[in-house]
């Protein structure tokens, strides 16, 4: 066996040819692998140089493997199958598991990600059942029973019990109708906008909250010795967002995670924050586990799931 030889190639990149062979389309092989589409691409042109074959041309959407191509995946996928035998001794299968997930998570961040994460089940894991919430009594309690297996919260301190990984992160921007009176403004003064009543959308997934708990916008406002009205206190997004297109209300919300209501649906016009009001310029989404669940198969295997449809839906910002 010439090992010499053997130790110049690369093993991921037979994994990689045979989901190009599979899928006909390097967008949807990297889908497939958890890469992006520039990765695989820089993955196809390592192979091409290895062995020294074009491998693939275009036609239209479509790959078509040359006779070399062809030659290898006959070979190939009963050669992976082997390696994988060898290898897989006890490893988790998504397949195979069946078991529900609960998950909680602010309802802006959910309309951006449950959908996609879903459709990922139904591909790899379908014996998996989404339990989706928006609010619970305490986020590290619940973790630590079981009662949730992840959370997605705005950063703060957490225990050591708790595991928190970056997600993705938003600047504060204010909200409001497109044909609203400020919305052609190119700068905000904090007496215009204080001249209208308030939508307080809360982010946060605890519960107790009424009119009377302050926001951090509230808490910079009172620093100044001002207050804002509000018109309505909600945990629903859509109608929160159905409030503020059919009014002069105005809403806090982030300008950069999750997805904006679509503008021919919800004309919405998002702008920057007074210059004259102290505020954050980022704040931060994370996802939280609890330690007992991170040498969990299944967790770790959503966790990464997770992690990467975020970062393909541009969603990570910091």
């Amino acid at each position: 066996m010439n090992l010499q030889k053997l130790s110049r190639l690369d093993l991921n990149l037979l994994v990689s040819l045979q989901a190009l062979m599979e899928e006909r389309s390097v967008t949807r092989a990297a889908e497939r692998l958890y890469i992006t589409q520039p990765a695989m691409s820089r993955v196809l042109q390592r192979l091409r140089d290895q062995l020294d074959d074009p491998l693939f041309t275009r036609s239209g959407n479509k790959l078509i493997p040359s006779p070399k191509a062809e030659k290898l995946a006959t070979r190939l996928p009963s050669m992976l199958d082997s390696i994988l035998e060898m290898v897989s001794d006890g490893e988790f299968n998504p397949a195979a598991y069946e078991g529900e997930i609960a998950i909680v998570i602010p309802e802006f961040f959910a309309i951006s990600v449950i959908s996609e994460l879903t459709s990922m089940l139904n591909d790899y894991a379908p014996g998996v059942t989404l339990s989706v919430t928006g609010v619970t009594d305490s986020i590290e309690g619940d973790l630590a029973t079981g009662e949730l297996d992840f959370a997605v919260d705005i950063a703060k301190s957490q225990s050591e019990e708790i595991k928190a990984t970056n997600l993705a992160a938003g600047s504060p921007s204010i909200w409001m109708k497109e044909d609203h009176p400020l919305a052609n403004q190119k700068t905000l003064v904090l007496d215009e906008i204080l001249e209208y009543p308030f939508i307080q959308y809360y982010l946060f997934i605890t519960k107790g909250v009424n009119a009377r708990t302050d926001s951090r916008f509230d808490r910079e406002l009172h620093k100044l010795g001002r207050k804002r009205k509000k018109a309505l206190v909600t945990r629903q997004f859509f109608t929160a967002i159905e409030t503020l297109v059919n009014s002069d209300c105005l809403m806090v919300a982030a300008a950069r995670y999750g997805e904006r209501p679509k503008p021919d649906v919800y004309p919405i016009v998002q702008k920057n924050f007074p210059m004259d009001l102290p505020h954050t310029d980022i704040i931060s989404l994370v996802l939280l586990q609890h330690k007992r669940t991170l040498e969990s198969p299944i967790h770790r295997w959503l966790s990464d799931a997770i992690i990467y449809l975020v970062t393909k839906m541009h969603l990570n910002w910091s």
